[in-house]
Order: structure tokens, then C-alpha cells, then sequence
């Protein structure tokens, strides 16, 4: 049914691009796989997704679209992205090629520049196929390459050669939010815009249920982005993340700030919460999970609508499609949907990010 109802909203968006269409910024728009709507303005672009997201969560049981906000718009349409992923591809006859995957997926659309990144990676193109070619050695046909940027415009890259990923210390990237400077790396997980992230850390500080007396467990956290954000309004933090490199960086982001409420554990969060919350008081903890594009496994799907000792649950997705499906189980095992905010973190590619705010009803 969610696919019946994504293929026709997909034939009406179709339709609205066609309606509105303008001359889009990139010249490979259109063969690239990366953007799908450069056609039309960032306005018309915003209301396509809401009704998009709208068609998709309607078919939830006893969906209750009052709960739906609108999209909260990015502060950058454009050159927003800190993270961009090249294709690297030396032919038969020798040539090194350097740019996306086209909408087929196979190939590769050469490219100089990028809008939607950030301007100083854009920039950084040309470059980067200098410095890839230099380092390229006769086994390597194929590449994965990543580069990327922080608040103050330094830009690196890697993908070739074990560890070219890994930065030192003095060379982690970094952004601001409020008084808070995050550190990451070119080998751990991010958010890809930074310029909206303001805008959902005071969505989230708004939340009442996040007071002194919370325990606020980050899930799944990676460098703990938001239990770092949100460690000043809750009594305690506790993230858990099971890769090496993410918590490394999320001590490293810790101690630079100097938190004391914050614990972190390296684990497997379905071997540890359990054991956790059994100590724990359940009206004061509060759980957020942001889940990569695929959404949930079915394990943990399981694992968190069963959870009796969250009294609330915020729950971050950048896949309607799962995500509904996702919210039709919580609903069914007894969780109430207070409210769905959507955020465009991805202005001018089909993606939508969407926080839904969930508290367990007792019986």
C-alpha cells in the first residue's frame, strides 16, 4: 500500500514540476543522480514534499494530520552540503574519471562543480581530481571518494588507501552550534547540512518533557551530536554507539567541552539499554534515535515499540516511505504521535527529514 500510494504521489509531484519548471543551476541536472529539483523554485520545491509526506503518513490507521507541521525550509537552498561522495573510475584506455553517479547508476557525470555544496568544496573539485590521480596506484580501477568541510572552510578528503579517512586530532572538522564547538571526521556518520541544524536543536530544546530531571539516552549517537546539544537541559546524557571511530570523536567532543552530565558506552544498544533502563526511573527518561535511510531492522523496530520504560521517544528519519511504516508498529504496540515536524535537510533531492515526537501511553 505505502508503495501504491509513493508511486502516485511521485505522478503528482511530476506534474507540479512540470507546471512550474524554471532553468535549473547545474548543467548536468537531470543526468545526475544526486538532485530532482533544481526545475522549479525553492518555494514550489517546499510544498512538493509537504504533500508528498502528507499522501505518505495518511495512510497510517487513525492518522490525525492536525499533529503534522510544515516543513521547517533549510537557511541554504543551495551550496548547504558539507559532505560530498565521488565516484572514482580509471577506463580500459586509462583515463581517471571524477564525479556522481548518474540516474542509471552506472558511469560516472564528470563534474567541476556542485551548487548544493558548500561553496568551498564545490570549489575544491578540480583539485581533488589532481590529487586523487597523483595518488592513484595501477591496482586501483574503482574509487569511493569523500570530501568534506566544517565551519571554517578547511576541506579534505579521502578513499584511497587504508585509513585515508581517519583524521589527527588537530585536524578534525568542526561546526558551532550556540556555544557548543561538534568535531567530526571524514570517517564518521554527520549531518550533511550544517546550516539547518540550529533549527532542530531549538525544536528540540522546546521540548518540555527535556528538563533537569531527564535522562536523555542518545542512540545510536555517533559523535553525539544531539546529546551534546541537549546536554545542558537534561540532568544526564548517555549515548551508546557501537563504532570505534564515532566514540572516539564523541569523547574528544565531551572533553572539549568540558560536559560533566555525559556518559558514554560502546555497545550495541540492544545489549545494553535494557540493563540500563531496569535502573532507571521511568518517567524521566527520554530516547532519540536517528536511523540510517533503510530505517529501523526489524530487530530493533521490535525492540523499541516493545519499550515500556521510554515515556517518550523521538524518532529522526530521512525516509517517509519507512518511516510510516515504522510509526504503524509504534502505534499498534501503544505509543501516542504528539507531533511530526519535517525539515528540508536536503533542498533540491527527493529526501526529507522528519521528526516525530512520540510518548508511551500506561494503562
Amino acid at each position: 500500500l505505502i508503495a501504491l500510494i509513493y508511486n502516485k504521489a511521485c505522478s503528482m509531484l511530476k506534474k507540479i514540476a512540470e507546471e512550474n519548471e524554471i532553468k535549473p543551476v547545474c548543467e548536468v541536472f537531470g543526468e545526475c543522480g544526486g538532485c530532482s529539483y533544481q526545475n522549479i523554485s525553492y518555494p514550489e520545491e517546499l510544498k512538493t514534499k509537504q504533500i508528498y509526506l502528507e499522501n505518505i503518513l495518511n495512510e497510517i490507521p487513525g492518522f490525525d494530520s492536525t499533529i503534522l507541521q510544515e516543513i521547517i525550509p533549510s537557511p541554504k537552498p543551495y551550496n548547504y552540503r558539507n559532505r560530498l561522495d565521488l565516484k572514482l573510475v580509471r577506463t580500459k584506455d586509462k583515463r581517471i574519471l571524477v564525479g556522481f553517479s548518474p540516474k542509471n547508476k552506472y558511469k560516472v557525470v564528470i563534474v567541476d562543480k556542485c551548487p548544493i555544496a558548500i561553496k568551498e568544496i564545490s570549489d575544491f573539485i578540480p583539485k581533488l581530481k589532481e590529487e586523487a590521480a597523483a595518488k592513484l596506484t595501477p591496482k586501483y580501477r574503482n574509487a569511493n571518494l569523500t570530501v568534506r568541510t566544517g565551519d571554517d572552510g578547511r576541506v579534505f578528503w579521502g578513499g584511497i588507501g587504508r585509513k585515508s579517512c581517519q583524521l589527527e586530532e588537530d585536524s578534525y572538522l568542526w561546526t558551532k552550534i550556540e556555544d557548543l564547538k561538534i568535531f567530526y571526521s571524514l570517517d564518521t556518520f554527520f549531518q550533511a547540512n550544517l546550516s539547518i541544524l540550529p533549527n532542530v536543536m531549538q525544536k528540540l530544546s522546546n521540548c518540555n518533557f527535556i528538563n533537569q530531571e531527564t535522562t536523555f539516552y542518545d542512540l545510536y549517537g555517533g559523535v553525539g551530536l544531539f546529546g551534546l546539544c541537549l546536554s545542558s537541559k537534561a540532568k544526564k546524557v548517555i549515548l551508546i554507539e557501537e563504532a570505534l571511530q564515532s566514540i572516539k570523536l564523541a569523547k574528544f567532543n565531551v572533553s572539549y567541552n568540558k560536559l560533566n552530565n555525559f556518559e558514554i558506552i560502546q555497545s550495541r544498544v540492544e545489549d545494553v539499554l535494557p540493563g540500563l533502563l531496569d535502573k532507571s526511573d521511568t518517567k524521566n527518561n527520554v530516547g532519540f534515535i536517528d536511523p540510517p535511510r533503510g530505517g529501523l531492522s526489524k530487530e530493533a523496530l521490535g525492540f523499541f515499540s516493545n519499550l515500556t520504560k521510554f515515556q517518550h521517544l523521538v524518532y529522526l528519519s530521512c525516509n517517509p516511505q519507512v518511516l510510516a511504516l515504522d510509526l504503524k508498529e509504534f502505534i499498534s504496540k501503544g505509543w501516542k504521535i504528539n507531533s511530526i515536524i519535517p525539515f528540508d535537510f536536503f533542498p533540491k533531492t527527493i529526501h526529507l527529514e522528519t521528526m516525530v515526537i512520540m510518548e508511551k501511553i500506561h494503562e
